[in-house]
């Protein structure tokens, strides 16, 4: 058990400590805000505030851990070793030159989303106006690896300091937009999508639909197989969150209740953890969730536990505090659809803090670093789409986090135009773990 002494034992504080030592580091703690206490302890401890108490170890704070609500902040990204951190600190005796806790806590709140910023053409809280983008820094966990480089502050102190051993992971997920391309769709939409071919000279498109239509040719979208098969030779807590949301500009499934839709949804529940990919116009509208929720549930009859965002749109905190009331209990929206990297700083799973509420909630966030869709790719090789997976891989095994790659089900289509999508997955999905 680790003592911490700080001046005010805020929920901030509580959280953020809990992020570090726990769930990155696997240290039990303890906090205090009694001198006499932190004094009178004889095992491992250590001070934060604005100034040590004595010549224990110790870090020096800035404000915002002690703060409530939202404050515009001024501070500037500086290089530290091989990494970048904020909120610098000038204490002479601190252990490091910035304020760990309170970068972590600003980067894992997404603190910088609920200021005001300019927003894509989705209404999305883009890469570019990120603090880690603009700093270089959006590639790499900073808190995890901010997080071990503290561990070896504490050890040099206390060498015979037992951490709880963790082990890299790696976790598959696959968002589900459309289940069939061609199949069950309906006559309307069936003869409107051939006509768009038709009028667009697609004529193998036209051909594949007959051919799928009469039965000679699998649908393109028929990929669950594929993705089964890979659970079946390496199991994984791989993830398949399928979209339910009523059909509009953004939601293009079949009816919610098609009886091949529920067979299909049912075959891959036998194999893999079966979520919610949550449409565009229930990701901030309570009731649209809730019927949505409550159709999957009809389906698989289970009670809905992962979710995650179309087009990964998360409006804070609206989005997450639906989710809490349906009581759902991990999202894996937390990343960018155009760029790599890691919008929370980090590859360790974390609570969503509520930061008009000041409360940790029980929301369980699963951020990923590496993606790709049916909308966007700037990768158009194997070699480079391996290249870039690997780095990944290479960068959350160095401090035992999970990597989470998501990808769009369409990805594995015949379709997409990109075959070599398939053999990423199972280059992904073949890697070891620890």
């Amino acid at each position: 058990m680790l003592l911490i002494h700080v001046q005010k034992i805020t929920p901030r504080v509580s959280y953020t400590f809990k992020q570090i030592c726990k769930r990155i580091l696997g240290l039990d703690v303890d906090l205090t805000s009694k001198i006499e206490s932190f004094i009178a302890h004889d095992g491992p401890k250590f001070s934060y505030g604005k100034k040590p108490l004595g010549k224990e170890l110790y870090f020096q704070s800035v404000d915002l851990l002690f703060e409530y609500g939202l404050n515009d902040l001024n501070f500037s990204v500086f290089d530290w070793e091989e990494t970048k951190c904020f909120f610098p600190v000038k204490h002479e005796n601190s252990a490091l030159p910035f304020d760990i806790f309170a970068a972590t806590f600003y980067l894992l709140t997404r603190y910088e989303e609920y200021l005001p910023h300019v927003k894509d053409d989705l209404g999305r809280f883009p890469a570019t106006e990120s603090i880690a983008y603009t700093n270089d820094f959006l590639q790499d966990p900073v808190i995890d690896i901010w997080a071990h480089k503290f561990k070896k502050n504490l050890l040099e102190k206390y060498p015979d300091l037992e951490f709880e051993e963790k082990k890299f992971k790696i976790m598959p997920v696959i968002s589900v937009a459309e289940t069939f391309a061609y199949k069950n769709k309906g006559i309307l939409r069936s003869i409107g999508g051939a006509l768009r071919d038709l009028w667009s000279l697609k004529l193998d498109e036209v051909t594949d639909r007959v051919k799928v239509s009469i039965g000679l040719k699998k649908d393109p979208y028929a990929v669950f197989d594929f993705i089964i098969d890979l659970q079946k030779k390496k199991k994984r807590k791989a993830k398949v969150l399928i979209g339910l949301g009523d059909y509009s500009n953004y939601e293009k499934n079949i009816g919610y209740n098609h009886l091949k839709h529920h067979t299909l949804i049912k075959h891959i529940a036998d194999y893999i953890d079966i979520g919610l990919k949550v449409s565009y116009q229930a990701i901030c509208d309570l009731p649209t969730l809730n019927k949505e929720k409550q159709r999957i549930e009809g389906v698989f009859n289970r009670r809905l536990k992962y979710v995650i965002c179309s087009f990964f749109k998360i409006k804070l905190p609206e989005a997450y505090r639906n989710f809490i009331e349906l009581e759902v209990e991990e999202d894996y929206s937390m990343g960018y659809s155009k760029h790599f990297g890691f919008r929370a700083g980090t590859c360790t799973p974390f609570m969503f803090y509520d930061l008009d509420y000041e409360v940790q909630t029980p929301l369980v966030i699963y951020s990923f670093c590496f993606s790709n869709d049916d909308r966007f790719s700037d990768i158009d090789d194997e070699a480079t789409a391996r290249k870039e997976a690997l780095l990944y891989i290479e960068k959350i095994k160095s401090v035992k986090g999970i990597f989470i790659p998501v990808f769009n089900s369409k990805l594995f289509s015949d379709l997409n135009g990109q075959p070599f999508w398939k053999s990423i997955l199972e280059f992904i999905w073949n890697q070891e773990d620890e």
